[in-house]
C-alpha cells in the first residue's frame, strides 16, 4: 500500500479552487475540477484518501500595497489578507491546488513550498511570471506560451454536467415546441481589442430580422460588455420578430443560456470573446463568427483554432448547418492532472 491509502478522511484528491471571486474566471477552475470529478476519472484516483476537501471556492480578494506589484514581487501575500481568508488558507493543504486570476499568483507560488511539494499547483492562463512555481500551467494555445509544465488548450476550459443540460432541458422545454433552425446569438461588445459601434450595432439588427424573416428561430443573450444601445435595440426587435431575448434574471427570469447552447442548431457569434466560442464548440455546434471594429492578433489566433478545428467560420450574412467533434479541451486537462497525481499516488496492486 501507498502512504496515500492509509491517510484517514473520504476517498478521492481533495481538489481547492482558488480565484478572486470574479465569475467569469472563477469558472475555469471550476471547470477543471468538475470534469476532474467526473466518474470515469475518479475511479482512477479514489484510493487518494485526504482531510483537506473543500466543497466551496476559496475566493481571495488581498488589498494593499502589494496589490499594483507583478506578482513575483509580493514579499507577504498573507499580510495582504483579511484576518477570515488568513484561516481559511491553512493546512491541511490539498493534494490539487487549482487556481486562476492574476490575484492568486502570488498564493500558487507558494503553494509547494508551503505543502512541502506534495499538493500538485495547477494555474490556468499565462501567470506572467516564471513557470517554475507550478507543476502545471494550462493556457489557452493563442498565448503562445511553452515549457515543459505548459499545457496549452484551445480557448478556456469549458464544461457543462450532463445533469445540468439535462435539468436544462427539463425547463426550457417549450424552446423546441415550435420547427424550425434554432440559433443561439451571443452578443458581446466593447473590449480591449474590440469596439461595439453604433453603425455595428445597427448592421447587427438588419441582420437578425434579415435571418427571422427567412424562418430561423433566434435565441438572443447579450453580455455585461454589452452597450446599452444594443441591449435596448435588439430586446426590441426580438419583441418585434419573436425572437426569445434573455439579459438577467431580475428583468428576464431563469437564465436559459445552457439550455440554449445544448438545443441550438447553430451559433451566431461577435468575435470579442473567447467564452462564446467556447461554450457552443463544446457542443458541437456550427460557430458563425460576427466581426466587429478592431483587431487583436491573439484573438485572430484563438479565431483560427477553432476555424481550423471545422467548429467556426466567419459569417457571410448566411447561417450554415455541418457536423464536427465537439471540442471538450477541459477533458484533455483534466487527464493531464489525473495522470500527474496517479504519479504521485499509484493506484495499490490490486
Amino acid at each position: 500500500m501507498t502512504a496515500s491509502d492509509t491517510r484517514p478522511g473520504p476517498a478521492g484528491p481533495s481538489i481547492w479552487v482558488v480565484s478572486d471571486g470574479r465569475a467569469g474566471i472563477e469558472r475555469q477552475a471550476l471547470s477543471l475540477a468538475r470534469a476532474l470529478g467526473e466518474p470515469q476519472r475518479w475511479e482512477q484516483l479514489r484510493h487518494i484518501r485526504s482531510d483537506a476537501h473543500r466543497s466551496e471556492p476559496l475566493r481571495l480578494s488581498p488589498a494593499g500595497w502589494q496589490v499594483p506589484l507583478p506578482a513575483d514581487k509580493w514579499v507577504a501575500p498573507m499580510a495582504a489578507l483579511s484576518r477570515r481568508q488568513r484561516e481559511q488558507l491553512q493546512p491541511p493543504w490539498p493534494d490539487v491546488w487549482i487556481a486562476t486570476g492574476r490575484r492568486s499568483i502570488p498564493y500558487s507560488r507558494r503553494m509547494k513550498k508551503w505543502s512541502g511539494g506534495r499538493t500538485l499547483v495547477v494555474q490556468t492562463q499565462n501567470p506572467r511570471t516564471s513557470l517554475a512555481p507550478y507543476d502545471l500551467v494550462i493556457p489557452p494555445e493563442h498565448d503562445g506560451i511553452k515549457g515543459p509544465n505548459v499545457f496549452p488548450i484551445l480557448g478556456p476550459p469549458t464544461y457543462f454536467p450532463q445533469d445540468d443540460v439535462e435539468d436544462a432541458h427539463l425547463k426550457f422545454g417549450d424552446l423546441t415546441a415550435k420547427a424550425g433552425t434554432k440559433i443561439l446569438v451571443s452578443i458581446g461588445g466593447d473590449s480591449n481589442t474590440h469596439r461595439m459601434t453604433d453603425d455595428k450595432v445597427e448592421e447587427i439588427d438588419a441582420t437578425l430580422r434579415k435571418l427571422a424573416r427567412d424562418g430561423l428561430r433566434l435565441w438572443i443573450t447579450v453580455s455585461r460588455r454589452t452597450p446599452e444601445l444594443a441591449r435596448a435595440r435588439l430586446r426590441a426587435m426580438a419583441g418585434e420578430v419573436g425572437a426569445r431575448f434573455w439579459e438577467s434574471e431580475a428583468v428576464d427570469g431563469p437564465n436559459p443560456y445552457l439550455a440554449f447552447l445544448s438545443l441550438c442548431d447553430a451559433a451566431l457569434v461577435t468575435e470579442d470573446s473567447a467564452n462564446m466560442l467556447a461554450d457552443p464548440a463544446y457542443f458541437g455546434k456550427p460557430i458563425h463568427i460576427i466581426r466587429l471594429e478592431g483587431s487583436s492578433p491573439r484573438f485572430d489566433r484563438l479565431h483560427n483554432g477553432f476555424i481550423d478545428r471545422g467548429a467556426a467560420k466567419w459569417f457571410d450574412g448566411k447561417i450554415s448547418l455541418w457536423a464536427y467533434e465537439p471540442v471538450r479541451e477541459v477533458e484533455r486537462a483534466a487527464d493531464e492532472i489525473a495522470r500527474l497525481l496517479l504519479e504521485r499516488h499509484p493506484r495499490p496492486e490490486a
